[in-house]
């Protein structure tokens, strides 16, 4: 019997130890990303030009937030652009809202979304109906629970032109509101800085390509060659879709900071926090299950593992030098998790310190959201978002490959 805690326990503090090497891995790709991606603002300004810009801005139940959105965009210091807001079947204020904005300013053209095609998913159909009224050389595209710096289209239009890029895409500041958020959205964001880094998006040997949804600006031809938002009209990550194709169709993309111009929301409460969560198991699992489960398992032991393993290897105080070998790797493996949360939560998040101590319990949330993902990725409502719900079931998704 001994012998086969010792075997178990050896395996375990393997694990640990390859797990120790990712968190350095993780650790030094985070700081190399805050350190090296370029700014949105910090550049030699060459352009000569001032395209016009149509800003495509789909809202569906966006009452609280729509507003100050458009605060932000009214009073930009670029002269030629329009805003095109798309109402997508509200069923709240949004669309007495937009309709109220439009009367008092002529930039706003507002546009009601016919109702939602079949094999659509919502947003992905307004910012089709929104494209459709754009008379500009260029598409931004941004969210209705966005805010905007004054200066932050003359910098996107600046920086596309003196760069030569065919897209642009900015990362926002995110803003949250609960406990849960502020716990969990460092847990999710440490992977960002690895496979997803903006280095990576900015790298041409690289394959990586995504954007922020909350800010992504693009040549008008390029968003047509692309196929549009119908090319991803079934994805529930279409940002990360259409950035995906720009990236692997040979065009010019590059991705800046903007914490300090752009701020976003990723998750209102708890409960879209959830939704939000399950939304990024989803396309994994119907690529490949088996692949999307293993994935599960390995986020399993790199976020939260480690913090059970040890507090049991400490509440059983087992003398064996394998039981003391599990101890101290799992302490490690922990400390190691703490950091890369300390990392995001001050430099990546500009949250308050605290958060980071909550650590375990972020990851916690992390993983059953997950789960959650998977269990129901084949259900009839796999997915909730903005008051609908959708069956993914019969649709492949592109935009995280696995």
């Amino acid at each position: 019997m001994d012998l086969i805690i010792d075997i178990f326990n050896y395996s375990l503090v393997a694990i640990l130890i390859g797990i120790c090497g990712t968190w350095i891995f993780l650790i030094k790709s985070m700081t190399d990303s805050f350190r090296l991606t370029p700014y949105l603002d910090k550049f030699k300004n060459t352009s000569k030009t001032n395209p016009k810009v149509s800003i495509i801005l789909p809202a569906r139940n966006e009452e609280e937030f729509i507003g100050k959105c458009l605060d932000s965009l009214i009073k930009q210091d670029y002269e030629n652009y329009e805003i095109i807001v798309i109402d997508d079947s509200s069923e709240d204020s949004t669309g007495e809202i937009i309709s109220e904005y439009a009367k008092k300013n002529p930039k706003i053209i507002p546009v009601s979304a016919k109702p939602k095609p079949e094999g659509w998913i919502g947003k992905n159909w307004a910012c089709m109906e929104g494209y459709k009224k754009a008379t500009g050389e260029l598409l931004l595209f941004t969210d209705a629970d966005t805010k905007h710096a004054q200066n932050v289209i003359t910098l996107a239009v600046s920086h596309l032109n003196t760069f030569s890029l065919d897209a642009l895409s900015a990362i926002p500041k995110m803003a949250t509101f609960d406990f849960w958020t502020n716990i969990t959205l460092p847990m999710i964001s440490t992977f960002l800085h690895t496979r997803f880094s903006a280095l990576n998006v900015n790298n041409p040997k690289k394959k990586t390509g995504y954007f922020f949804g909350s800010f992504f600006i693009l040549k008008k031809s390029t968003y047509e060659e692309i196929g549009m938002h119908e090319g991803v009209k079934q994805e529930i990550i279409e940002d990360g879709a259409l950035g995906k194709k720009v990236k692997e169709l040979g065009y010019k993309i590059k991705m800046v900071r903007a914490e300090h111009l752009i701020e976003a929301v990723w998750a209102r409460d708890k409960v879209t926090l959830w939704n939000a969560l399950k939304r990024l198991m989803v396309p994994l699992y119907l690529q490949s299950g088996k692949i999307a489960i293993g994935i599960f398992f390995a986020i399993v032991f790199l976020l939260f593992a480690p913090f059970p393993i040890f507090a049991s290897s400490v509440a059983l105080s087992v003398e064996t030098i394998s039981a003391k070998m599990l101890c101290v790797t799992s302490a490690v493996t922990s400390i190691l998790i703490y950091i890369g949360a300390i990392v995001e939560v001050k430099i990546g998040l500009g949250l308050k310190l605290r958060y980071a101590l909550f650590a375990p319990l972020g990851s916690l949330v992390v993983v059953l959201g997950f789960l959650s993902g998977l269990l129901q990725a084949k259900r009839t409502s796999a997915v909730t978002w903005r008051g609908r719900s959708y069956s993914m079931k019969d649709h492949s998704q592109s935009s995280i490959s696995v």
